[in-house]
């Protein structure tokens, strides 16, 4: 078997590095102690061949669309379909959202993104005197299937992909449910539906962690059912996205958010096989949705890790036989933890080099956070300039005409290498652990996610992370541009919840929601039973109240 560099001296390599690290490089002073990426994985002063001695070109790095795919998931990659521009959008009332959702497919987006507010994460109606004051704020609002219908009122959800975000399972199968019932409503055969569901019971029980949250386990059942049915009736749609960037915004390292994402992966995939789902079915429609943070070198490495440890654990521990099934695809968001409201015209430098990353890194979807999103939710103007720094990357650039461009550099191998090595590591320890669940319920999870948030924070006030304009380069009290004008959003939801319940067949509705309380209690997939709930014109929370009755309230160990 070929091996990396084959031909080349190594030992003599080795000698030669030796020499100029102690005749020449130790003669001039370093200005930092020590040097590593903002997850801690050390950076050599410099990567040579003699690093990768020993490996196997062929069955580590390969070529692209070939396992193990570290080079990428195609072997044309870029050259043959440009990743998705899938900017994210959600607020206000859903004929808002609806009006930006028809602005950035005008500036050019080929996908999109709907992220809730809060209350509807909670699965409260926004006329709940507990959501009124945050209806509309940091997402949209969405109450029934007539919200959905409004929403997407106008947008060809036959032709583009639409992905469901910020969602846990108790939300996810509601909305998916609303999203599928809507397209029935216009004629349209649920087989032509694209797009992807969050659908992570980790939104709920370690990102946003809130009062009521369903327990670990009643909240994974909900994930999978919703997998389930979808693999077997919705041909295009992924109804799941291990949410690797949230974890990250909540502190996890680049190590982390890998093997949390991987364990709870292996998990939905032992729980498909015991519902008759094998590997070869379910596999190709699980999908990630991963982080750009801040260390450039890292994102590229952590998602050509990612691809390789993918693979390796369809194909070795389940046995996957199907080449899709080994195949892992995932979207890419910019981080917005590394965002500043100080001087946030350097928020756009930021995004730029991150997206970049992205790319680089062979992203089948991306999405730019804008500049202001440090203190206010998108104006039209810096929404715009997200979407237009991913068509300049994408077609001014030339990242995108060549095949993984950085493939073979030793400083990236190295780094992919070293964060395989530490993930498989850390998801021995997760399984140790009780699997993602187990580690969830006790608290272990929280424990390492408050760990690691808390070593960054200090290492952004202690000045060893350098955030330019917050700690470093600073220029005082500068105060904010234009901020984004958050449009009333309670009142006019409460009108429309007041006219549905009004209007729709309360005998029917009790039915129906009696008919999901009976398939809760039972090993029945609950998709159809939430489907024919909100068709019969049950609101979110009446939904969501029949889990909580199920499964009750889960107390997070934050002790």
């Amino acid at each position: 078997m070929t091996e990396r560099g084959d031909g080349d001296d190594r030992e003599g390599i080795e000698r030669e590095r030796r020499r100029w690290l102690t005749e020449r490089y130790a003669a001039t002073p370093e200005r930092a102690p020590r040097f590593e990426t903002v997850s801690g994985l050390p950076l050599p002063p410099l990567a040579t061949p003699a690093d990768l001695a020993g490996q196997d070109w062929l069955g580590v790095l390969g070529f692209p669309g070939a396992p193990p795919y570290t080079r990428g998931a195609h072997p044309t990659m870029y050259r043959s379909r440009l990743p998705t521009v899938r900017p994210l959008a959600g607020f206000g009332t859903p004929e808002d959202t609806n009006a930006r959702f028809r602005f950035l497919l005008a500036q050019g987006a080929t996908g999109l993104s709907l992220t809730f507010d809060y209350p509807t994460l909670r699965g409260y109606d926004s006329d709940d005197p507990e959501a009124r004051a945050d209806a509309g704020k940091g997402g949209v609002a969405v109450d029934c299937l007539e919200d959905v219908e409004v929403l997407f009122d106008g947008i060809p959800v036959d032709r583009i992909s639409v992905s469901l975000v910020t969602c846990n399972p108790g939300m996810a199968i509601v909305l998916l449910a609303m999203y599928v019932a809507t397209a029935r409503r216009r004629g349209l055969v649920p087989d032509c539906l694209a797009g992807t569901s969050q659908n992570d019971f980790l939104m709920e029980t370690a990102v946003t962690t809130a009062r009521r949250a369903l327990p670990p386990a009643g909240a994974f059942r909900l994930e999978c059912d919703t997998i389930e049915w979808a693999v077997r009736h919705l041909p295009r749609w992924n109804p799941v996205s291990f949410v690797g960037y949230n974890l990250r915004e909540t502190g996890a390292t680049a190590v982390e958010e890998l093997a949390f994402c991987f364990t709870h992966a292996r998990a939905v995939l032992r729980e498909l096989g015991r519902r008759g789902l094998g590997v070869d079915a379910a596999a190709p429609r699980l999908s990630f949705f991963f982080s750009a943070h801040r260390t450039f070198f890292e994102e590229i490495a952590k998602y050509r890790a990612a691809r390789r440890l993918w693979h390796r654990m369809v194909t070795e521990e389940f046995g996957a036989t199907e080449s899709r099934a080994g195949i892992l695809r995932f979207h890419v968001q910019t981080s917005g933890v590394t965002l500043t409201a100080q001087q946030p015209l350097n928020n756009a430098v930021r995004a730029a080099y991150q997206a970049l990353a992205a790319l680089l890194g062979g992203a089948q979807s991306l999405h730019v956070a804008a500049h202001d999103e440090a203190y206010c939710l998108p104006t039209e103007g810096s929404a715009r300039l997200a979407v237009r720094t991913q068509q300049i990357i994408q077609h001014e650039s030339g990242v995108a005409e060549a095949v993984d461009p950085l493939g073979g550099a030793w400083l990236l191998e190295q780094l992919t290498d070293e964060i395989e090595r530490r993930t498989r590591e850390l998801c021995a320890e997760v399984e140790a652990r009780g699997g993602i669940v187990g580690a969830t319920e006790s608290g272990w999870l929280h424990a390492r996610l408050v760990a690691s948030a808390e070593a960054y924070r200090a290492g952004v006030t202690g000045g060893r992370l350098p955030v330019v304009g917050l700690n470093c380069f600073t220029e005082g009290d500068e105060g904010l541009p234009e901020v984004f004008a958050q449009p009333p959003t309670t009142a006019r939801q409460a009108a429309r919840i007041r006219r549905v319940k009004a209007t729709r067949d309360a005998a029917r509705c009790a039915r129906a929601l009696d008919d999901l309380e009976r398939v809760l209690a039972t090993n029945e997939t609950t998709f159809p039973a939430v489907t024919a709930a909100v068709e019969a014109g049950a609101t979110l929370a009446e939904v969501h109240e029949r889990f909580r009755a199920r499964y009750g309230a889960w107390t997070l160990p934050l002790a």
